[in-house]
Order: C-alpha cells, then structure tokens, then sequence
C-alpha cells in the first residue's frame, strides 16, 4: 500500500513538530518545510498527498504558494492561520484552500480534517469503472479523469472545491441541491448556520464559467432552496 505523504510548512517549528507526531501516530508520512519557496519546492520534487499550510510566512506567504501550486497540481490544502475572521477564511476558500483551520487548534480536528480530505480526494480521483467520467454539455465538457472543465474549448481553471461542485451538480442535471448538501457532500462535513462558504464558490465559479454573459445559465438559483444544473 503506497504511503501517504502530508507536507506541512509552518515557519513556527513547534507548531510543524505538534502537527508531525500527531499524523505520525496515524501512519502517515510527514515532510517539513519552513517557507512558502520550501514548500513549492517540495511539492515539485516530491510526491505529496496533502499539504498543511501556514497563511503568514517570510519570503512568501500561504495565498502565494497556494495559487503556484494550483497552476499545476489539485491536491488537497489545508490553511493553518492565526487570522479568524470570515473575510479571511473565504479569502482563503476561493484563492483555492480546500479547508481552513484557525490558530490556535486541536491536533484531533485537524487529524480528522486531513482524514476527511484524503477520503474525498482519493474517491474523485479513483472513480469506479462504470461511473461517467465525462459530462458534455453543449460546449462545456467537465472531466473527472483529468479533472478539467472547457468551455468551447477553452480551459477553464477551477479550483477543487469549485470543481466538486459543478461535477456534483452536472452528474445530476435538473436535481436541486441545497446548500447544506452541496457543503455536506463536497466538503464531507456538517455544515454550520450563517456558512456562505458554497455561495462564495458557486458566485466565482459562475465568472469563470462567463455566466454573467450568457441569457440560459448552467448554474440555476432555486431561491429558497439551492442550485440546479440546467444541462
């Protein structure tokens, strides 16, 4: 069985160490960095499951590495952050975060958040063979293989979160979802009252998409209740 690898960059040296033992004891691999260049670096070099990553670091910090390593890898990311405020966690939710723990945390949470993020992430890259991978609608056509969405043939870059989303509405065109399901089903958590979080996602993901300048929108608000795809 291939080991998981979980890279941690903390510039704080015995916030690294807390988080290590405590992923060590779950058997799995840790590997450390101290700055935002360290952390690109490793994750260039090394094959690496998840990353836990501090927001403020010297040299670079956790928005910047984040958006480096989003042009070319999906893996999970995790914020670590001493800054609480819901600006700040959507901030870091649409940069391209999958999930954002404040300082200070629980060691137990934050085992089962990377529990839960590995789980989700290793189910969509594994899909079972008699699953449609591929949705075409018109010219928008979404990948789960290669986790890709075009549009006319034009790459469109969404981050995981936002692709979770739209592959979990495509895969059932016309079906409502509400809020409290598309965060409980793509985030693989409860969700908690006053959550914009899927809001901020479907509002970015509709730009990306050039909604705002097309009359009949994939992306349907049933107010009251939640979002259709209309494929």
């Amino acid at each position: 069985m291939k080991h998981i690898s979980i890279l941690i960059a903390d510039d704080e040296e015995e916030i690294a160490d807390l988080v290590a033992i405590h992923l060590e004891k779950e058997g799995y691999h840790v590997i450390k960095a101290y700055n935002g260049q360290e952390a690109i670096h490793a994750v260039q070099t090394q094959s690496i499951d998840l990353l836990i990553l501090d927001v403020m670091m010297p040299e670079m910090d956790g928005y910047e590495v984040t958006r480096h390593i989003r042009e070319q890898h999906n893996i999970p990311i995790i914020f670590l952050s001493a800054k609480t405020s819901d600006f700040d966690k959507v901030q870091g939710l649409v940069i391209g975060a999958d999930d954002y723990i404040t300082k200070p945390f629980a060691p137990i949470e934050l085992v089962a958040r990377v529990n839960a993020q590995l789980r989700r992430f290793i189910k969509l890259n594994h899909p079972q063979k008699d699953n449609k991978t591929n949705l075409e609608f018109g010219g928008l056509v979404i990948s789960l293989d290669h986790h890709t969405v075009t549009l006319y043939d034009e790459n469109i870059e969404l981050t995981p979160k936002e692709f979770d989303i739209l592959y979990l509405l495509a895969s059932h065109p016309k079906k409502v979802y509400s809020v409290e399901n598309i965060f409980q089903q793509v985030w693989g958590e409860s969700y908690f009252e006053s959550n914009n979080t899927v809001m901020v996602h479907v509002r970015t993901m509709r730009k990306k998409l050039k909604e705002d300048k097309r009359t009949n929108k994939w992306i349907k608000t049933v107010w009251g209740v939640g979002y259709t795809f209309n494929g």
